[in-house]
């Protein structure tokens, strides 16, 4: 008796997701529980794990786009193999070869599970084309037409192209070109697609503005470069600039509420806690987690948060509620060498900080020239809510807290 695993419920929003990866191969034994296939939604990547030992039967190829509740593959009944078992695979090898002919036959049956079936994002892509799937030879398992097989079909009025071949002869007296002039194409993940929707949505859907400030972090790096190693060697976590950010973002944000509201229909939400996203570059793309009533925390519980969400990120192990629910976003060029920057707001956030590198400057202070680490930082608001006053002073607030960090412990 074979059991079917389906794409599992990962969210409200989610209604499909792609499969990835497969971590198994057809026929293998899996054990319970053991992790057997790689599925990405367009938030977060996430792996299928197997319901029951067996041999594992692939219905679902890597590439596929899977509604919620579609079959990716079945687990019959079996037990796992042992050394004694190895010489039992060559008669199976030779009688699949045997069956050769009538797998053929079969696929000259227009009625047959091979000839004429597409998979569902293949038989989407063929309706477009307005092409016929009788008339697309299948790659996939015992011929299934695969969403790639769809993608590079072309209607029967294109295939006469190759008689125009004879014109093109004379190209090849044209020099050739030195150096490699090779191309590859790579599908956009689900992420990227979905990144790419909502940075879109932003810039046509906000009125969007940028206001900038310079910080110097003197003040900062000095407390740092003093206080580190006793902060390190109390609360095992190294003591960055992110929480220093962090911190002083709250502050401001509670002074300043509308920085931290959003557009919901025609109402203004505003929050009276501070859920901070962090921009985290990951493997297979940008990604925000969220730091959970940020204002209610120390630098010590902020340094360890961001470490956490970090690390999951770099492993591609983020829930979706962990990405979710932010009221603000801070990123961070400086880390790749950005001097300045307009980040764009993480919608339905209404502003996004822009943190940047720190550069020695030369700058006047009391009436003397003198050189200095400086940090161009940037708000990005959305002016539909968030006037120029308040965006200009919460950056200039941001900048007070971190020129002078005692405010940040004192409240003031």
């Amino acid at each position: 008796m074979s059991l079917e695993i389906k794409v599992p419920t990962v969210g409200e929003s989610i209604t499909e997701v792609t499969l990835s990866q497969w971590l198994k191969q057809d026929g293998d034994y899996v054990e319970m529980d053991e992790n057997i296939a790689e599925l990405e939604s367009d938030k977060a990547t996430f792996e299928l794990p197997a319901e029951k030992a067996g041999i594992l039967r692939i219905i679902a190829q890597e590439g596929d786009t899977l509604e919620i509740g579609a079959v990716v593959c079945t687990i019959e009944e079996g037990a796992a193999p042992t050394g004694d078992s190895a010489p039992a695979a060559a008669p199976a090898k030779e009688a699949s070869s045997t069956a050769a002919p009538a797998a053929a036959a079969k696929d000259e049956d227009p009625d047959s599970y091979a000839a004429g079936t597409a998979s569902p994002a293949a038989a989407k892509i063929l309706r477009e084309k307005g092409i016929d799937p009788s008339t697309i030879k299948g790659t996939g398992k015992e011929g299934r037409i695969t969403k790639e097989d769809a993608e590079k079909a072309q209607p029967v009025a294109k295939a006469a192209a190759p008689a125009a071949k004879p014109a093109a002869a004379p190209a090849a007296t044209v020099a050739p070109v030195a150096g490699s002039r090779n191309e590859r194409r790579e599908k956009l993940s689900s992420l990227r697609k979905t990144i790419a929707k909502r940075l879109v949505a932003v810039k046509n859907e906000t009125a969007m503005l940028t206001t900038f400030n310079e910080v110097n972090m003197q003040p900062i790096m000095d407390l740092r470069a003093k206080y580190k190693d006793t902060f390190k060697e109390k609360f095992g976590i190294g003591l960055g600039f992110m929480s220093f950010f962090t911190k002083a973002v709250t502050t401001a944000l509670a002074e300043w509420p509308a920085v931290n509201a959003r557009i919901e229909d025609n109402e203004i939400v505003y929050s009276d806690f501070a859920d901070v996203s962090i921009a985290v570059s990951a493997p297979k793309g940008l990604v925000v987690p969220v730091i959970r009533n940020a204002d209610a925390m120390s630098l010590e519980q902020i340094e360890k948060a961001i470490a956490a969400l970090a690390g999951k990120a770099r492993d591609n192990k983020l829930t979706i509620d962990e990405m979710t629910g932010g009221t603000f976003t801070i990123t961070n060029g400086g880390v790749f060498g950005s001097m300045m920057s307009t980040p764009i707001i993480n919608a339905p956030q209404s502003a996004i900080l822009g943190m940047h590198n720190i550069i020695q400057r030369p700058i006047a202070e009391n009436g003397q020239v003198v050189i200095r680490p400086m940090m161009y930082i940037a708000l990005s608001y959305d002016h539909r809510i968030i006037d120029g006053r308040e965006s200009v002073s919460f950056l200039v607030r941001v900048k007070q807290l971190l020129e002078d960090p005692a405010r940040l412990l004192l409240g003031v």
